[in-house]
């Protein structure tokens, strides 16, 4: 799978998970990363196909 654009900032999410006292494997933001893309893709898709071109809140 080709390699996506870091859409999350690593410090904060690591920051984020951390704060609870847990460790952060090194491909964990990687994998996040992929859901988050896939969650843009979904919420694109929802809003074209409601014929609209403003994605909303309720598009994710």
């Amino acid at each position: 799978m080709a390699e996506k654009e870091m859409l999350l900032v690593g410090s904060k999410t690591k920051e984020a998970l951390k704060s609870s006292g847990l460790n952060v494997s090194s491909d964990a933001l990687e994998k996040l990363n992929e859901r988050v893309h896939q969650m843009v893709k979904d919420a694109q898709e929802r809003c074209t196909a409601n014929g609209r071109k403003t994605v909303r809140a309720s598009d994710f």
